[in-house]
């Protein structure tokens, strides 16, 4: 199945909503949207298409009402997530959803773009979780491309799960939270070996943390 979901914020309006397939969205408060499942995805085979667009001077929050479960297909265990944002400038978008669980036997791969114009403000959360309860063999990859306007803001690429091929302790969790924020002008700041927060060169914010288990 293919999903197509385009969510678009105006200063002065409410957001503007056009959905297609097994993802919709609700308008929850002035300058609110939650992210609504209206079928089974994704499943081995799906194709998810998001675009979140924030006007100049608009904006957005975005959340979900739940939980996005990755599943295998009949004949396919890979689905396919892209999603790109789009911030003006004066614009502000925080988007938070549930965590994406990815199931035993499933493969998830998740493209996000991201483009910032000069005074955008943005907060970019995304968890993920490799397994329900007693599952400990799905794989997911994420793939990461931030730009304040011509300006290459972020390129960054994680793995997880029994699939993954790494040499170092990302072989071991099977968890991770990032949030991308800008502007942000916090210094860089460890947490042992799991959780970092890194400056970006061209402004804001990376934080990174993995583990085996998600926390609230």
């Amino acid at each position: 199945m293919r999903t197509e979901l385009r969510i678009t914020a105006t200063a002065g309006s409410s957001p503007r909503i056009h959905a297609v397939g097994g993802l919709a969205a609700r308008r929850t408060g002035i300058d609110t949207v939650h992210l609504i499942g209206t079928a089974a995805t994704p499943l081995g085979g799906d194709v998810l298409d998001i675009v979140v667009r924030v006007g100049e001077g608009a904006r957005l929050a975005v959340r979900s009402v739940a939980a996005t479960i990755a599943l295998p297909g009949r004949e396919t265990r890979k689905s396919l997530a892209h999603w790109h944002f789009e911030v003006a400038a004066g614009g502000e978008l925080d988007f938070d959803p549930e965590p994406t669980v990815v199931a035993g036997g499933a493969e998830h791969e998740t493209y996000t773009t991201v483009r910032l114009e000069d005074g955008a403000r943005l907060r970019l959360r995304e968890r993920v979780q490799i397994g329900r309860t007693g599952e400990d063999h799905g794989n997911w990859s994420g793939e990461l491309t931030a730009d304040l306007g011509p300006t290459p803001l972020l390129r960054h690429r994680l793995e997880l799960g029994a699939d993954a091929v790494t040499d170092d302790s990302l072989t071991g969790p099977r968890a991770v939270e990032s949030v991308l924020t800008y502007p942000d002008d916090r210094t860089a700041e460890t947490t042992g070996l799991d959780a970092a927060l890194l400056p970006l060169a061209a402004g804001g914010t990376l934080y990174t943390r993995t583990a085996r288990l998600l926390t609230v």
